[in-house]
């Protein structure tokens, strides 16, 4: 795992694009600060720019670094839990632009997958989380089933899990606006 990690961290450190296991599914990701990463990613995706996406960090005091406020339910949502949950909150902050929605929201996830959060902390930066695949098609739940052609615009594969044989899900999202009224997005 450690040559793993010190590989995705070189690529990040310079912009690129990773392919890499989550506490989800396969995804993609990048420097979630760097816009220019960000559009490496829209592009290989074959995806609308202004779409959102997914934020990972590695534990819930750096929600704060990136969201300018937290309602009270979120912290609820956060402590009581027990599968992948993506909250989408109001104004984010310190991110990419285009990684924000038109309203400068910003879909959040904690991860507990551990090549995550070491990666996370190595880092020192949220990073991209989207799914595996090309725009509009299935997310890969297992490192196979995503298409070569996607794998050959990457930088740099991670090699940790690709055996794993369980299927991973996709998280549950939840948009909670500042007011703590929120909205169950995807279950």
């Amino acid at each position: 795992m450690e040559a793993d990690l010190q590989n995705a961290y070189a690529v990040l450190q310079r912009g690129g694009v990773i392919l890499y296991p989550t506490d989800t599914i396969w995804g993609l990701g990048c420097d979630a600060t760097n816009a220019s990463a960000v559009a490496k990613i829209a592009a290989i995706k074959q995806r609308v720019e202004s779409k959102n996406l997914i934020v990972l960090i590695e534990d819930k005091n750096q929600l704060l670094k990136y969201v300018s406020e937290i309602p009270e339910v979120a912290w609820d949502l956060i402590e009581n839990t027990e599968q992948p949950l993506t909250l989408i909150y109001d104004q984010a902050k310190g991110l990419a632009p285009n990684i924000t929605g038109k309203d400068n929201s910003v879909g959040i996830r904690i991860t507990t997958d551990e090549f995550c959060k070491k990666l996370i902390r190595k880092f020192g930066k949220p990073i991209v989380s989207t799914s595996a695949n090309l725009s509009g098609e299935m997310a890969p739940a297992l490192f196979s089933e995503i298409k070569d052609e996607l794998k050959k615009q990457v930088d740099y594969i991670v090699l940790h899990r690709q055996n794993d044989a369980k299927k991973g899900q996709a998280s549950t999202i939840i948009r909670i606006a500042l007011n703590g009224e929120f909205k169950i997005i995807r279950k």
